[in-house]
């Protein structure tokens, strides 16, 4: 299985790409991991909704460029479903199962996704009510892929 991670913006801390490059390494004996990156745009301090709508877009646009043609998408929404991590892995089992061969999950910016993108995507995940930093939901993306993996390979990982 091939897996995607289409993000908006790039990571700037060293920590955040130390944690990245791990779990995509740990990965790599399961499955090939290509992280991509589009350009975010700058969210003026009291944008307004209409602002706010356009920078959705802009990013959506750039984001909708790089979906690959017949990939699977999972958006990642605060809205979305919710999993454990055990049917988290049972899902992955599944699109693996049912021919998924290239997954992409897609992380919006601060703002989110554009209407646009969520209407793409094939599922909407949601890892938590809570809003985290799109560049530290990036390692927890890795981490819960690479913990699914492990589940299935019956590791004590995930224990």
């Amino acid at each position: 299985m091939k897996i995607t991670i289409l993000t908006v913006g790039k990571i700037k801390e060293k920590y955040f790409t130390d944690a990245i490059g791990e779990y995509v390494m740990r990965l790599s004996r399961f499955c090939k991991v290509e992280m991509v990156e589009v350009a975010d745009e700058k969210t003026p301090d009291g944008a307004s909704d209409a602002q706010k709508v356009q920078i959705l877009e802009k990013e959506g646009q750039r984001l909708l460029g790089r979906l690959p043609v017949n990939a699977y998408v999972a958006a990642l929404a605060i809205d979305g479903k919710m999993m454990d991590s055990m049917e988290f892995s049972r899902q992955m089992e599944r699109w693996n199962v049912n021919g998924v061969s290239h997954m992409v999950f897609v992380i919006g910016g601060s703002l989110g996704l554009s209407a646009r993108v969520l209407e793409k995507a094939d599922i909407r995940l949601s890892f938590s009510k809570m809003t985290f930093p799109h560049q530290l939901m990036r390692v927890i993306l890795l981490e819960q892929v690479y913990r699914s993996f492990m589940i299935r390979s019956g590791s004590p990982y995930h224990k």
